[in-house]
């Protein structure tokens, strides 16, 4: 009888074909699905790995935008009651500072400032007392930042009364402020005590300087007495930090900051060389753009990670 094997053996060619390509595929099938299996098998960057990232962020974030944008502030004194509260026993003001208000215009009488004081400001003053703890001198820094703690002892805030090549003086017969001969317009003055201001003798205010005084009129360390008054209680323009524009806390203090021009009467017939009104709100706009994202951003940060650390608690 005839061997089947002799027959088998023209379709073993083709078994071992279909064999060896359905090994080959197996194997590439294997190749490609491991990388993925690895992939999903990769660990989350854990929380303690991600909150120095966090930080990081939150620090540049916040120095770039203090430095070149905004900053809030924390009113230290009641040198500016009512306008801004800073006044013993109840909640200082935080207030917006628009930092880039002045890089489109000049500073103008009636706004309310945050500045470096001059060298006759605080040639007298005591060194400022800083803890030798270099973290909490990092917190305090990083609170003064976001309006959690007091600005520099050497930041002051006041309102501008007059600009350079303006003559300041006080008073007339009905107790006002003079410039260049006209009496200003000042409904924001906050008397305390008799409602008199102290006469003060005509100073020529230098081009590229500021006099400034606070709405607390009677009580108030600016222009007329820091530096002995004169001359040396102008500001320098680039001294201003900024312009403050709103007040941000506490709630129940929300609004603008008044920027009222007490010369405004007086420089009615110059209004047709003024800006027009669109270009004067672009600094304004600037600001609260970039100051409402940033409080946005935050609040995420804020939420990761407390949700890091909620996760990690259970």
């Amino acid at each position: 009888m005839p061997s089947n094997a002799a027959e088998d053996e023209p379709d073993r060619p083709e078994e071992d074909d279909r064999r060896g390509r359905h090994e080959a595929e197996s194997e590439s099938g294997a190749e490609e699905t491991q990388p993925r299996s690895k992939r999903k098998q990769k660990k989350p960057r854990s929380f303690w790995k991600e909150l120095p990232i966090l930080i990081v962020i939150a620090l540049v974030l916040a120095f770039v935008i203090q430095q070149f944008l905004a900053r809030v502030y924390m009113i230290p004194s009641g040198s500016m009651e009512e306008t801004l509260h800073g006044c013993a026993g109840c909640t200082p003001d935080r207030i917006l500072v628009d930092k880039i208000t002045y890089d489109f215009s000049d500073p103008e009488p009636g706004d309310v400032v945050v500045f470096r004081g001059p060298q006759a400001w605080i040639e007298n003053d005591a060194p400022v007392q800083e803890s030798s703890n270099a973290v909490v001198r990092f917190f305090q820094s990083i609170g003064s930042v976001f309006g959690l703690a007091p600005p520099d002892e050497r930041d002051f805030v006041k309102r501008i009364i007059a600009t350079g090549g303006q003559t300041v003086e006080c008073c007339d017969d009905e107790n006002r402020v003079l410039v260049d001969g006209r009496p200003l317009d000042e409904p924001y003055i906050h008397w305390e005590g008799q409602p008199v201001q102290r006469d003060f003798p005509a100073v020529k205010i230098p081009e590229g300087a500021v006099w400034v005084m606070g709405d607390n009129r009677n009580n108030s360390a600016d222009s007329r007495i820091q530096g002995g008054g004169g001359l040396r209680g102008v500001v320098p323009v680039d001294n201003i930090i900024g312009k403050a524009r709103l007040i941000v806390l506490p709630p129940s203090r929300w609004g603008v900051v008044s920027d009222h021009n007490p010369q405004e009467a007086a420089n009615a017939s110059a209004q047709g060389l003024s800006a027009p009104e669109w270009q004067q709100g672009v600094p304004l706009g600037a600001g609260l753009l970039a100051a409402w994202p940033t409080l946005a951003l935050g609040r995420r940060i804020g939420t990761a990670v407390s949700g890091k650390v909620g996760r990690r608690g259970r």
